[in-house]
């Protein structure tokens, strides 16, 4: 009774604005229900609940369409909202996925029924950006790949239990062994599992490739074998093995999944050779990324420095293939939070800080940007002197949204990379400065010359 008294309550709410869109509805999403609101003359009962079972979703979506809505808007919180979207997309129902941060300025509209009413309302009148989702492929490959994160994620944590229970008795393999996963490591962890404690004999372990000597892994592994941190070594190690299977069986999925995007592609162009050859790392899928990828795209993402075939698939998850979706490189670099949000107040900048932001592309891209550092590439080159001037945390942000940039351009227009060298850049770089300094000197009425020749530099812009 009281759910009906409150769906039965009409509001009315005048709006100053020309009305856009009018056959549009607004979902409040719960966990436990979903509250619509339709527009008022399309039916007796404006706002109305529905459960979150799949019956009552199909139900909820056969509603809008008797009501010629073609548009809802629905908030972003938590996940409760896929299956909905989903549903609702399946029966070509457009929908507006929208950040809750940006529809809870309003005071007095806290309730469900306000909150759905309040969401048509700003659609109707089309105040409201929609969030970006890739398409269904790139979605069910995003999904893949953040499953996969988790997994190493977890492998990574049993490692690190792994290696406490070797502290606490004392076996310090971590100082002789540069990995305790390698093969070395491996080894005499499994013979500590089986029971074998003896220094010397596990010391023979010790791969050719290992800098420690015999007698020093030896020394390292002369501890107190407790037999509960034993114990704790061993279920961890098998968690381990566990979570190594999972990967591999997750890299397989995703393998088929990229055959099959691959096979629906036919990109014009031949994939370039490898800037240089490596071997995938220990995180890394184990089977060829370069051609799939290239298939897929019609692009080598992986020429661009610092962006390796497994960086560039962890891209693609993200921001999908289609970069019509953002006009320019510069919508693309905001939606990224890459680039500066600026604050102007009566004509004074009050702050140019980039937005927080929990977008996991631009938190790859920032990792990518952060191994330019040592490299001699333009890029590097770029980063170090941004690092020197405002600092590196300044400089990783500028770096990433100069690699987004270049991905942007390599997607939407076919941008072949080729990397200038860093003393290319530190050239370019030294000329601007010069340029800039004649011309500082031409307005006090002075000359800058050069030292060695005796020129005059021109301080005109070229």
């Amino acid at each position: 009774m009281k759910q009906d008294r409150r769906q039965s309550k009409k509001r009315t709410s005048p709006s100053l604005l020309k009305r856009i869109n009018v056959n549009v509805a607004g979902i409040d999403c719960g966990s436990a229900e979903h509250f619509v609101a339709v527009p008022p003359d399309r039916d007796p009962k404006p706002v109305r609940s529905f459960q979150s079972f799949t019956p009552d979703l199909h139900r909820l979506a056969e509603w809008l369409s008797t009501c010629g809505v073609t548009s809802v808007a629905m908030e972003s919180t938590g996940v409760y909202w896929i299956p909905l979207y989903e549903i609702l997309e399946g029966r070509g129902i457009h929908v507006l996925l929208v950040n809750a941060r940006h529809v809870k300025n309003v005071p007095g509209r806290k309730s469900d029924v306000s909150d759905c009413e309040w969401l048509r309302e700003l659609h109707t009148v089309g105040l409201l950006r929609g969030s970006f989702r890739p398409e269904a492929a790139i979605t069910v490959l995003r999904g893949y790949l953040r499953h996969r994160e988790t997994l190493v994620q977890s492998a990574a944590t049993h490692v690190q239990r792994m290696q406490k229970a070797l502290v606490q008795m004392n076996l310090q393999l971590h100082l002789v062994v540069t990995d305790i996963t390698g093969v070395t490591g491996m080894r005499i962890l499994r013979d500590i599992v089986a029971g074998k404690t003896d220094a010397r004999g596990l010391a023979r372990h010790r791969d050719h490739r290992c800098q420690s000597s015999e007698a020093e892994i030896a020394a390292a592994l002369t501890g107190n074998y407790r037999p509960e941190h034993l114990f704790a070594l061993k279920q961890n190690l098998e968690l381990l093995d566990t979570f190594r299977l999972q990967i591999q069986s997750c890299d397989a999925a995703i393998e088929a999944h990229l055959q099959r995007l691959a096979q629906s592609s036919n990109p014009n162009t031949v994939l370039p050779p490898p800037r240089k050859k490596r071997k995938p790392r220990v995180n890394e899928p184990q089977f060829e990324l370069r051609p799939l990828l290239h298939q897929i795209t019609g692009v080598d993402l992986s020429q661009i420095d610092a962006i390796g075939p497994y960086t560039a698939l962890r891209l693609l998850g993200e921001i999908g293939t289609d970069m019509t979706r953002w006009p320019t490189e510069k919508h693309f670099t905001s939606w990224l939070t890459l680039a500066p949000q600026n604050k102007i107040s009566g004509g004074r900048l009050l702050s140019s800080r980039t937005q927080p932001s929990a977008n996991r592309a631009a938190a790859i891209l920032r990792v990518a940007a952060l191994s330019l550092g040592r490299t001699q590439t333009a890029l590097g080159a770029y980063y170090r002197r941004l690092a020197f001037r405002v600092g590196k945390s300044k400089a990783i942000t500028a770096t990433a949204r100069k690699l987004a940039t270049l991905i942007y351009r390599t997607l939407k227009d076919g941008l072949i990379y080729k990397d200038a060298g860093a003393d290319a850049y530190q050239a370019q770089d030294r000329s601007r400065v010069l340029r800039r300094l004649a011309q500082r000197a031409s307005n006090l009425g002075l000359v800058l010359v050069e030292p060695n020749t005796g020129e005059l530099i021109d301080g005109t812009v070229s």
